[in-house]
Formats: structure tokens, sequence, C-alpha cells
């Protein structure tokens, strides 16, 4: 994260033929915690992967499932947990939408991209589930590969009977995991208002509104915060302005320095774990996925092509480059959001090339130099501080040797090593 855009860390250099402009680009961090610009890139890189070659032209719907904070702690550090309650829900949700779609069969599948959130809008833990479900369910067809039966309508009443069925079965899958007592079971089973949970379906995106969708998906994929909210008042205030009023009005936080590292430590995602997952006709050993994926459209933006560097013969079979379909440029993701390339020259609108990246210390720092720019990255704070014993310590030791210097007989009191290992 502190080598996210800084140009002593090295950087590519973009010129313009036309009128000569250039400008240096910083390279990114490419870090796995909660780096703003690297997560609002994988945000984009996400949303543009899915809308352009996973999900189909059919309307979409987002379910969003919240459980009691009474169990949020076992989905924050059991995986396994996690999983089977997702499941759970995922399961809950198809179930339903299966007897809502007229026609469809016991064995008639739907596709979903389930995103786990693992953070709340306060920099808190808050683990839940964002899950963007096709609104229908697809039947094996021998001519199509897939045939589609679009859901009817949904309401309030539809998400609370979900949601009743969601309810049972968590608490009942804790019980057998040994997570929660069958008594406490029973007793979160009869409290009002839900019991803690709460799901939300909401919002539905129609077919033809791609762009709508791709919106969607960023939002489900956002990072788990946003820089530009941050604001500094001096050396040991910050405030992180909240996206929206909290229940009680709050608007925004104030944190101390150590406070905010503490709380986005405790957002960095584990390792060796997926962020989004796939389910149903989705699912990557789904027989029904290549006919369901094959009815996403192109892609919203085509990226622009590179003049090459070298030119090659005329007899010269030409050189298929490979790229991820998973793999978008970082310029044209930028233009996908802003609706603006920025590669364009701000001096006569022309298009900018790449022309070098520049990674070696000395040049980096021969190059900065020449245009006044820092050639040295910012100082790092130490981890941590002297202890608080510290000022003290050194007073007593100045004493004493004061004491001893007084009277030769006297001796100081004998030292006993300190065994520091943890013990539990």
């Amino acid at each position: 994260m502190g080598h996210c855009f800084r140009l002593a860390y090295g950087f590519a250099r973009a010129r313009c033929d036309e009128c000569g402009h250039d400008f240096l680009i910083a390279f990114s961090c490419k870090g796995r915690g909660v780096c703003p610009s690297c997560n609002t890139r994988r945000m984009a890189e996400t949303a543009a992967h899915l809308t352009d070659h996973v999900l189909p032209r059919l309307p979409v719907r987002q379910w969003v499932l919240s459980l009691p904070k009474r169990l949020r702690y076992h989905l924050q550090h059991d995986r396994k947990a996690l999983s089977s309650a997702l499941r759970i829900f995922l399961d809950a949700v198809e179930q339903h939408l299966r007897e809502q779609s007229p026609g469809a069969g016991p064995k008639a599948r739907t596709g979903a991209v389930a995103f786990i959130h693992r953070f709340g809008s306060s920099l808190n833990e808050h683990t839940h589930f964002h899950v963007v479900f096709i609104d229908g369910i697809f039947e094996p067809d021998p001519e199509q590969g897939a045939h589609f039966i679009e859901v009817e309508e949904l309401d309030a009443d539809d998400a609370e009977a979900v949601q009743t069925q969601i309810r049972r079965r968590i608490l009942r899958a804790f019980v057998r995991r040994g997570l929660l007592e069958k008594a406490d079971r029973q007793e979160m089973e009869q409290w009002d208002h839900g019991g803690g949970f709460s799901l939300d379906a909401s919002v539905r995106i129609e077919a033809h509104d791609r762009r709508g969708m791709e919106r969607l998906l960023r939002y489900c994929a956002r990072p788990p915060f946003a820089a530009d909210r941050l604001e500094e008042i001096d050396a040991q205030r910050l405030i992180y302005h909240l996206p929206k009023p909290g229940p009680d009005g709050q608007t925004q936080i104030i944190l101390s320095p150590l406070e905010l590292i503490g709380r986005i430590a405790a957002l960095v995602p584990p390792p060796r774990q997926h962020r989004h997952r796939y389910y149903g006709v989705l699912a990557p050993n789904s027989p029904l996925r290549p006919a369901v994926t094959a009815l996403a459209p192109q892609p919203v933006a085509a990226e622009p092509e590179t003049k090459p560097a070298v030119e090659t013969a005329a007899d010269d079979p030409p050189v298929a480059i490979g790229r991820s379909p998973a793999r978008y440029l970082w310029a044209m993701l930028l233009a996908r959001i802003y609706e603006a390339f920025p590669l364009t020259c701000p001096q006569c609108g022309a298009e900018m090339q790449i022309i070098a990246f520049i990674t070696e210390a000395v040049e980096v720092r021969a190059i900065l130099e020449h245009i006044g720019e820092p050639a040295a990255p910012p100082r790092i704070a130490s981890a941590r501080g002297p202890p608080e014993w510290y000022e003290e310590s050194v007073a007593d030791a100045i004493d004493a040797e004061d004491y001893l210097q007084g009277d030769p007989l006297a001796q100081p009191e004998p030292e006993y090593e300190y065994d520091q290992r943890v013990s539990w």
C-alpha cells in the first residue's frame, strides 16, 4: 500500500507523437490487502469481466444477507462456517426461484455470483453476503443448450419467506458444528424482527441495462474503504466520512492514526480464499455454463489498437499475443467508469502511447531529480516506539551510577533474565 503510485519506486512514460507532450505514470503496489487504488482496479476489472464474458443478457437481482452479531464472529474466523452459511443462503434462494418460475422442473438451476464482504461502512468488521442472481431458472435444452424461464415478480413477502428458511437452516447448522448451543438456537428462533437476520432483494436490473448491471457489480466488488473519505485534522486526529448517516445519525468517525491502522488491519482478507464465488449454472463444473456464458454480450468498449514497436515484414505471420479475458488495461477500465480515455493528450487531444517502463533505481533517481520530483520515497516510521518505561529506566540508571560512585561497597541488584515468550 505504501508503494502504490510513488514515482520513486518506478514508473512508465507516456508520450504524444503529435506535440511531444509527455508525463510519468507511477506503478501500483498490486497488494492483496486494503490498498484503495489496487482494490479499485480489482473492482472495475471484476465487474467488466462478469459483464462482458460471464453474465448473459438476462435480468439479474441482488440479494443481500446479513446475520446476527452473535454469529458474525464465527463467519469472520471459521472459513467452513462461512462457506456453510453461504451455501445455505444460495440453496434457499435457488429453491424459491424454482418455485416461482412457471414450468420449472425439480432439477432446474439458476446462476449467481456471490461476493463476501468482511467490512461495514464505518471500517468495522461485518461479514455479510452480496449475491447477484440471474432472475430466473435454466432448464437443459437439446438444441439451444439451455432454456431460460424468467421468475415471476417477487415482493417483500417472498424475501421474508426466504429469510425465515435461511434463519432456521443456518441456526441448525451452527448447532451441528458445535458453534451454538441448542437452547440458544431455540431462543434465537423466537426473536422478533428476523432475529438479527436481514435479507433484501429489492434491487433488480433489467436485461437491456448492461451499464446498470456493471455499476451493481462494481458496488458488490467495492474496496473496504475509500481514501477520498479520509480527512486529516492534525497529526493525532483523522476523520472518516461515512457514505450515509448511521442509525444514530452519525455521519463521521474520528480516529487516531493507530486506531485507523488497527481497523484497516482487521479488514485484510484472509489468504488463499476467493473474494467472489460462482454458483449454479455459472459454476466452473456446470455442464450448462458454456451455453449460458455464450449469451453474454460483446465488451461495452473495445480496447484501442496500439502501434507495434517494431515493424514486421509483410511475409511474417502475425504473432498472437495471449491475454486472459479477465485481464483489462487500466486505461480502458478508467474509460468505462468515467467515460474519458486517460491517455488523451491534454495539449492537442491526440492519443498518447506508453514508450518506456523505468524500473532501475539509478535511472529513476536521475529522471526525478531532473524534473524536480522527490527521488526518494517517504520515510516510513518505525513499527513501534520506545517502551513507556524507557525514560524512567534511564533516569533510574543515572541515579544508580551516581550512588555507586559515592559508595564503593554498594553493589547493584542482580539482573535476572525475563522470559518474554507467549505462554498462551
